[in-house]
């Protein structure tokens, strides 16, 4: 087996050592993220409408109406839309709960 140089192994520590602490940074952050779903819905916000909203803020708008056209078009498939093009009370309950 071979061994790394010492400037090598310092290195390797380093990178280690830095990973540790920004995956304790990531635990933490989720933990206030967690906090900050839970204080909403202690006041009467929907978690699940506010992650989805969460989700669509990342998008762009062109990405979002792509992805609703290709929603359509598969809820239509499976009859999941009326005869006029709206949704059903089962397609938004679907889509709250992503």
């Amino acid at each position: 087996m071979s061994t790394l140089q010492v400037s090598a192994q310092k290195q390797l520590r380093q990178f280690v050592e830095q990973i540790e602490r920004l995956e304790e940074e990531k635990k933490q952050l989720a933990s206030d993220v967690r906090d900050k779903y839970l204080e909403a819905k202690a006041v009467g916000f929907d978690v699940k409408a506010l992650r989805q909203i969460v989700r669509l803020r990342k998008k762009s708008q062109s990405e979002r109406l792509e992805e609703e056209s290709v929603l359509e078009v598969y809820m239509h498939a499976l009859g999941m839309l009326d005869d006029d093009g709206t949704r059903e009370a089962t397609a938004d309950a679907m889509i709250a709960a992503e």
